[in-house]
């Protein structure tokens, strides 16, 4: 014991040893100090700056940043007021509290009190050095001396609140305020507050996750002094002292695991990293994720991308329903993975056939079997509705009608719109065929989610961004805005799962071959949401269809996402909002536009006015003629018509207006013919 103080004492003397100004200056500034850069955690935030996800520094220990202004004063105060009154006044060492420590000791035979100051713990804790070693003592002195000279006293205060040892692997106020608290340090009890306070003076001794006792008692010591100082009053006190102190640790921030570990991948260096993801609906939906597949077996995956598509903001991304190595693969990130879109990329066939003027919503067209040289899809059922709208075969997701507009369109119309929207895409044997129309093709539920925002926010496309990077431009434009609204206004009318709310969500599912992936998209006037279910090997899940499975977990997650629906907007100006019979003819009955090209001696030809003639207008209007051709007749003027089933090959236009314009004129077959003429 003698020996002990003893030490204690030299180190005392030792420090306040009368050495000269000069000498002094000249052994504190030729201190070596240690670095002085503490490393962080690297941290993910939502687009408020939750915590979203954190990781622990190199060496296993959680280390948050913190600035001074996220701590609570009141805390800053305790901290100061018990551990160093003079912080502020003196120069590293603390003469006085030095002098009072060794007198102490020397009257009671134990140390009492400890004599060093804030930046002598701050200088152990830099050098991971001990206290009880008289060149210890020394080195902590002379390190506190020089911290003074080259920090401010912010600054060293700042090192203590990143470095203070909270017992196991914690350090710093912020990595004990989240996990004895769950919270940021900004608003502390005086309870929690004095905890914080009496920690880290024996960090193993007082955690409360390993004696709730030793930490209450050093608490309420951490209180009774505040009292006496003045930093909190009886009242104070008194709250303080019922508040229970916890006796587990609390799980750090975990959420959106798969993003988090994309992003740091993608900017190694950053140590913070913001998200366009909120923490609120991503903790939601991960729930939901895990809800889902708990009672389906053990390999059952979801996969789940919720956008806003006016800004194209990734608000949740659920890559699996557990981020763990078992027999759901739930380390595999599924909203990225590559798999066949089944019936999924349908809304954007009929989109491209209503802009290229195949098809109408109130055409026709024919389900029955059909040979597409050599190739004979069939409906999922096996069953043919013979002649429907082209409405209801979107709506059925009937395969023949969508693989007949496919053909006419061209396979490589569509992998062009796909690039368009920024849609990654893989092609079996690197050749595209009719079976693309199908889900015959590979792509992510990130990219389809994007796809789906592009028909929803009018056909222009902008790629989704998981990043808080400011306001970015418009992508290309995929569909015209009335063919995109018109695929919307389609799936707003399909029947909603069993149980879920008729709100005119427009959504389209799908299923793959063999059952391996079974797929819900849906949006409504302000966001998108894709969800995905199946294994991630690739296996098939015996009955599982899109409808099914995965359409319910849509509604679900919207439920989630918010209480009711964006309405969906207005139709554009330029929609043709008409029925099947006062369509143009072509128009009526799909017809394969090769047709067409095919010669027809008898086809319909504008006999007057010819074209590229200047003609003037009569009083009653334009007289014009046909030939050839089968009543009855429609003509059209700027696609417009202006008269309809007309058995005689010659008829006076009215109110055509002057200028420039086209005259077209359809047959009862469909066959047409046009001219354009400058009318005076």
């Amino acid at each position: 014991m003698m020996g002990a103080r003893f030490l204690f004492v030299l180190a005392a003397g030792l420090g306040l040893a009368a050495f000269s100004n000069d000498k002094l200056d000249q052994w504190v500034d030729a201190t070596v100090l240690p670095p002085l850069q503490v490393e962080t955690s690297v941290e993910v935030l939502d687009h408020n700056g939750a915590l979203l996800r954190a990781y622990t520094v190199a060496d296993g220990r959680w280390r948050l940043d913190v600035a001074l202004s996220d701590v609570d004063p009141d805390y800053i105060a305790a901290l100061l007021a018990y551990e160093d009154k003079r912080f502020y006044q003196h120069g590293g060492v603390d003469p006085q509290a030095l002098a009072r420590a060794a007198l102490q000791a020397v009257w009671n035979g134990h140390v009492v009190s400890g004599g060093s100051t804030l930046t002598m713990q701050v200088a152990r804790l830099l050098e991971e050095g001990t206290t009880g070693q008289i060149d210890g003592k020394l080195r902590q002195m002379r390190v506190a001396m020089a911290l003074e000279r080259r920090l401010s006293k912010q600054e060293i205060l700042l090192l203590y609140l990143h470095l203070a040892p909270y017992g196991g692997n914690l350090e710093g106020i912020r990595a004990a305020t989240l996990s004895y608290f769950g919270k940021e340090p900004l608003r502390l009890t005086s309870a929690e507050a004095a905890l914080l306070v009496a920690i880290p003076q024996s960090p193993e001794m007082r955690r409360p996750d390993r004696s709730v006792e030793r930490a209450t008692d050093a608490r309420d010591r951490v209180l009774a002094r505040a009292l006496r100082d003045g930093v909190i009053d009886g009242e104070q006190m008194r709250a303080a002292r019922t508040e229970v102190v916890p006796s587990a640790r609390r799980a750090f921030p975990a959420l959106a695991p798969h993003m988090s570990d994309r992003i740091i991948l993608e900017e190694p260096g950053l140590k913070r990293h913001q998200l366009t993801l909120d923490k609120t609906l991503q903790g939601k939906l991960e729930r939901l994720a895990a809800d889902v597949v708990a009672s389906r077996g053990d390999k059952l995956q979801v996969a789940i991308v919720v956008a806003d598509h006016a800004s194209g903001e990734v608000l949740a991304s659920v890559g699996s329903a557990a981020f763990k190595a078992d027999r759901r693969a739930g380390f595999v990130d599924m909203t990225r993975a590559i798999r066949s879109p089944g019936s999924t990329l349908k809304p954007l066939i009929y989109g491209l056939a209503f802009d290229e003027g195949l098809a109408h919503p109130e055409t026709l067209i024919d389900d029955k079997p059909t040979d597409f040289n050599g190739y004979r899809p069939q409906n999922f059922d096996r069953q043919f509705r013979g002649t429907i709208r082209i409405r209801e075969a979107l709506q059925e997701s009937l395969n023949i009608p969508v693989v007949a507009l496919t053909d006419a369109l061209g396979p490589a119309k569509l992998l062009a719109s796909l690039d368009k929207a920024g849609v990654r895409y893989d092609l079996p044997g690197g050749q595209a065929g009719l079976a693309i129309a199908l889900g015959g093709i590979g792509v992510s539920l990130e990219d389809m989610v994007q796809l789906y925002a592009a028909i929803a926010r009018g056909g222009v496309s902008l790629p989704l961004t998981h990043q808080m990077k400011g306001q970015r431009e418009e992508g290309q434009r995929v569909l015209s805005a009335s063919s995109a609204w018109q695929v919307g206004d389609i799936l707003a009318g399909l029947a909603p799962p069993p149980g879920a709310p008729e709100n005119r969500l427009a959504y389209k599912t799908g299923t793959s071959y063999g059952h391996r992936d079974a797929w819900a998209i849906g949006f409504d006037g302000r966001d998108v949401i894709g969800i995905w279910m199946g294994r991630p090997d690739g296996t098939p899940v015996p009955g599982a269809f899109g409808a099914d499975l995965a359409a319910p977990v849509l509604f679900q997650a919207f439920a989630r996402l918010k209480q009711n629906l964006d309405p969906q907007p207005e139709a554009p100006p330029s929609t043709l909002l008409v029925s099947n019979a006062e369509l143009p003819l072509p128009l009526q009955k799909f017809r394969n536009r090769n047709a067409a090209f095919q010669p027809d001696k008898d086809a319909p030809a504008v006999a007057f006015p010819p074209d590229g003639a200047e003609v003037e207008m009569l009083p009653e209007g334009l007289l014009v003629r046909v030939s050839g051709g089968k009543a009855p007749y429609t003509w059209l003027a700027n696609g417009v018509p202006v008269a309809i089933s007309l058995g005689s090959k010659e008829v006076m236009l009215a109110q055509l207006g002057r200028g420039f314009i086209t005259l077209s004129v359809i047959d009862a077959e469909g066959r047409s013919a046009r001219t354009k003429v400058r009318l005076r």
